[in-house]
């Protein structure tokens, strides 16, 4: 028996082509999303000729193969007989109306009554009664049990084969397991016999927390997986993933194993079209200004709750794991980067239509790495940012347990305490409804949100999440992603548009995506493809989407395995911890993830014929696409000393963050030095560091009104925190820095005695103009810089710093060596030339300018674009 698989470029299309020899009777499952009760024709099907008919995409088809012979799990353990076993018990436990049946129905499963029947767990019977358990916690207990998973609850130390990588570690792990059996020798157990381990004693203090904290866990995962049957059901999930990745290596199907039968369904994936921003650049301002008028009707989402394990980030003080939303970035947290941006919008609305918007931000944490703790304690650090606790919504995601993939046991630590992550950020709509975000989110009366990863740190750059928002708040669509070209090898997915066709002829579309990790499942090779070729076209899934409120909502609420879109598990990375002796383990294992932007699939739309050309602009899904590096770049993981590679890391987006600053001052006729290849900078710094508060724009057509004229000398460093400022004219050779503590408004107390920022009052204000800045800037020779924190050594400086509703003016001036200009707040500096050098002039604002300032900006809406108007008080 030979079977193949190939990837054929036919009638430019891709086809998934399988060679057999094979009864047609019988079929291979090639995309997991499908649901259990549907299939793909057999190659006799009258489906099949319109595949290789159609243009312009990847098929994915079932066709017969003849079924191999699996090579056996490990002789103590099968997989499909324990999905059969679990399956029969979550079948019977979904039909008990009460706790009491639950308990009846648990307690006649083998693996319970075997292992409440053994002598040896009789010590952990008397302790579990000890500890006066409630039903429900007794429960939950007797479910891991059910599940497979009793050695989670073992106080001795097992030998495994995981554990035994030779004959040495084998020896020594037995004289840990002796010694451990030694000291916990309990020679009189209360009933005249004698007895090995800490069951037959009383449990300590820890192990009491231990256990208890693992019922917890184990309640949040039966409450939280109660739609695909709660810890029987995950575990469920899980042993078929395995088995589903064995047979996907040996070309197995493994649905016949598993005794799932299919419906007849075929599916083709084509590269998406949608508005691509950088071209179509009326309808993107256009766009845009929708997504502005739109700012009250809309929300914002962050998933925060990964443990991003890439990174490495650690606390330099306390040694402590710290979550992504903690890592230092040009100068603050990745997550107050996050609440810039936002705000930044804010004043922009501000501007246009003199009004205060403050949107509701819903964050989801965990307890991974004290996530939840780390955020909380962030908000509270800076007062809620000046925008109100009431105006934030933090809810916690669940933990899960991480299995072995040769046998599906869960990983454990200590005893009691299995190795748990966050679940992915799939379970965000689902998480969301449980928690009632959704009706917190219409009680502040929004209608949609915005939803973008704490990692990415260009996603708000110039008109993308305007636009995308817009777009879909105006044409009343249910979910939009924003896109771009994909880098080849890139950990992340693609943008795709499904087409299938159903059993009752009816054809089915819509844009979704496919995760990274299920290349394999569609024949889709990652790596570098010929310019001109199909796989060269999808687009990247950057997880910058628009959701439509209520519909997300009811993808929530759904009470099924719809509520957990996307749900996979990945396997391909190695999970490494440490156990409760000190040892490191580096196992392949995983855990159930879900992909928050899967929850696509439950937008398709239904025509009874099939769709050509034009079809997305029918559909409640959609796509918009802009350059690479204005929709994403983001800092996941650490970059290891000598690694050439900037993917991914603080170092990469510094410098697509510079690109950005180049590209648009560079249209507003300033002159900067190229930013070359990343490669370029492995060994070095930048050629320059440019940052500027969003407050600036963020639409890039308001920031180039404010800067024209000029140049910036390589190796210099620009940092613009000021909102309120005109560029005209200046030369800067070395490091000016202007930071306003005012940027877009002052904060004024609430009846609740909460700072609140308002927008516009007493903000600072600087206007340099004929100005020529010289000094020696950064020390770039100093090996402790840290470019991308916007931690450097500085030999001299320009620093202005403006105090409140302070104002700062430069005009006609050279500006050599350090200075530090420090404007009070209520008082305007003018600094200019003078017969014997520079001309100082420091006077007090106005009355009646001290809320407006003695200028500002006047932002006005001129056929689809913003203009801005000097106005001199």
């Amino acid at each position: 028996m030979v079977h193949s698989t190939s990837l054929v470029h036919h009638n430019n299309s891709f086809v998934f082509s399988f060679d057999s020899k094979a009864s047609h009777n019988q079929s291979y499952s090639l995309f997991k999303r499908l649901p259990h009760s549907a299939s793909l024709p057999s190659s006799s099907s009258p489906y099949g000729p319109s595949l290789l008919s159609s243009s312009s995409c990847c098929r994915v088809a079932r066709v017969p193969t003849e079924p191999l012979e699996l090579s056996p799990p490990a002789p103590e353990f099968n997989f499909y007989h324990e999905i059969a076993r679990l399956k029969a018990l979550c079948s019977k436990l979904a039909s008990c109306n009460t706790l009491k049946e639950k308990l009846n129905v648990i307690d006649r499963d083998s693996r319970v009554r075997h292992f409440f029947g053994s002598h040896k767990n009789a010590g952990f019977s008397r302790v579990l009664a000890s500890l006066n358990l409630c039903s429900e916690d007794l429960f939950l207990l007797k479910c891991l049990i059910a599940a497979g998973q009793e050695h989670v609850l073992s106080l001795g130390f097992q030998l495994g084969e995981t554990e035994m990588n030779s004959t040495t570690s084998s020896i020594k792990s037995a004289l840990y397991a002796l010694a451990e059996m030694i000291e916990n020798l309990d020679v009189y157990n209360g009933n005249g016999s004698a007895g090995f381990g800490k069951t037959h004693m009383a449990l300590e203090d820890e192990e009491i927390r231990d256990l208890k904290k693992l019922v917890e866990t184990l309640g949040e995962i039966e409450r939280f997986y109660d739609c695909i049957g709660g810890i029987i059901g995950y575990q469920i999930r899980m042993l078929e993933f395995l088995v589903q990745k064995m047979c996907e290596k040996q070309n197995i199907n493994w649905s016949q194993h598993i005794n799932e039968v299919e419906e007849c369904q075929f599916l083709e994936i084509h590269a998406p079209k949608g508005i691509n921003l950088s071209e179509d650049t009326e309808y993107a301002s256009q766009a845009a200004i929708w997504g502005i008028e739109g700012l009250p009707d809309l929300g914002e989402i962050y998933p925060l709750g990964g443990s991003a394990d890439r990174l490495g980030l650690v606390d330099p003080n306390t040694g402590e794991c710290l979550p992504a939303a903690m890592l230092p970035y040009c100068g603050r947290t990745l997550l107050e980067n996050l609440i810039r941006d936002l705000q930044a919008r804010e004043f922009l609305y501000f501007k246009l239509y003199q009004k205060q918007c403050i949107t509701p931000v819903a964050i989801m944490t965990s307890s991974a790495k004290n996530n939840h703790e780390h955020i909380t304690s962030l908000c509270e650090r800076f007062s809620w940012f000046g925008r109100g606790r009431s105006t934030f919504q933090l809810f916690e995601q669940p933990l899960v347990p991480v299995v072995g993939a040769e046998d599906g046991q869960w990983l454990v630590t200590k005893p009691f305490k299995p190795l748990s992550k966050p679940g992915g950020h799939g379970v965000i709509w689902k998480l969301a409804y449980d928690k009632g975000i959704f009706k917190w989110f219409y009680l502040h009366g929004r209608k949609g949100a915005t939803v973008r990863q704490v990692s990415n740190v260009v996603a708000a750059t110039d008109l993308t999440l305007l636009a995308l928002a817009g777009i879909g708040l105006r044409q009343g669509k249910k979910l939009g992603f924003a896109s771009c070209k994909r880098n080849s090898g890139a950990t992340e997915g693609i943008n795709v548009l499904m087409e299938k066709k159903n059993l009752d002829g009816n054809w089915e579309y819509g844009v979704s995506c496919i995760e990274y990790t299920e290349f394999d499942k569609f024949g889709i090779v990652d790596g570098p493809h010929p310019p001109k070729s199909l796989q060269a076209d999808f687009p990247a899934n950057t997880n910058i989407l628009y959701v439509d409120l209520p519909s997300a909502e009811l993808v929530g609420s759904s009470n099924g395995e719809n509520s957990l879109p996307g749900m996979v598990l990945n396997t391909k990375k190695q999970i490494v911890y440490e156990d409760h002796f000190g040892r490191q383990h580096s196992v392949s294992g995983g855990r159930l993830e879900c992909t928050m932007q899967n929850i696509a699939d439950n937008y398709s739309n239904t025509y009874s014929s099939r769709c050509y050309n034009g079809v997305e602009d029918k559909l409640d899904t959609f796509i918009v696409y802009n350059e690479r590096r204005r929709v994403t770049s983001s800092a996941k993981r650490k970059r290891k000393h000598g690694d050439k590679s900037f993917h991914q890391t603080p170092d990469g987006s510094l410098l697509d963050i510079l690109r950005n600053a180049h590209d648009l001052l560079s249209q507003c006729d300033i002159k900067l030095p190229e930013i070359e290849a990343n490669e370029k900078y492995a060994d070095s710094g930048p050629p320059f560091l440019i940052f500027l508060h969003p407050g600036l724009g963020p639409l890039w057509e308001v920031t180039r009104q404010k800067f024209y004229g000029g140049s910036i000398s390589k190796g210099s460093e620009l940092q613009i925190e000021v909102a309120e400022f005109l560029w005209r004219n200046v030369q800067l050779d070395g490091s000016m820095i202007v930071v306003a503590k005012n940027v877009m408004g002052s904060l004024k107390d609430n009846e609740s005695g909460e700072s609140i920022l308002h927008y516009g009052q007493r903000c600072g204000r600087c206007k340099l103009q004929n100005v020529k800045v010289l000094n020696e800037g950064i020390d770039w020779t100093y090996g402790g810089n840290t470019y991308w924190k916007h931690d450097v050594q500085r030999s001299e400086a320009l620093k202005i710093i403006l105090h409140g509703n302070a104002e700062f003016e430069a005009t006609n001036v050279v500006l050599q060596g350090n200075h530090v200009f420090e404007v009070p707040d209520g008082y305007k500096l003018k600094i200019t030339s003078g017969s014997t050098g520079l001309a100082t002039q420091l006077d007090p604002i106005e009355q009646s300018m001290m809320d407006n300032g003695s200028w500002h900006w006047d932002y006005k809406i001129i056929d689809n674009h913003i203009q801005l108007e000097l106005v001199e008080s």
